[in-house]
């Protein structure tokens, strides 16, 4: 369920009502005399860098070890 809030008390709010966005994860819909204009809504939290790519490897093989198949580097 969307908040609707008016301009001028989002202006005065303006701080807190994105805390409050940011915490409940709802968004807030502002209006302008009556009709709405925008809507604020919160962001996906960005996810941690170390260990994002955890649990992707697939085959765990020995990547430098020769292999038995000859091939021509100069074609």
């Amino acid at each position: 369920m969307e908040t609707t809030i008016g301009a001028g008390e989002f202006k005065a709010k303006c701080l807190q009502l994105l805390d409050a966005v940011a915490d409940r994860r709802e968004s807030l819909v502002i209006t302008k005399r009556g009709r709405p204009v925008a809507r604020l809504v919160p962001i996906a939290p960005e996810k941690e860098l170390f260990g994002a790519l955890a649990g992707s490897v697939l085959d765990e093989s020995d990547i430098v070890a020769p292999i038995d198949v000859e091939w021509d580097a100069a074609a």
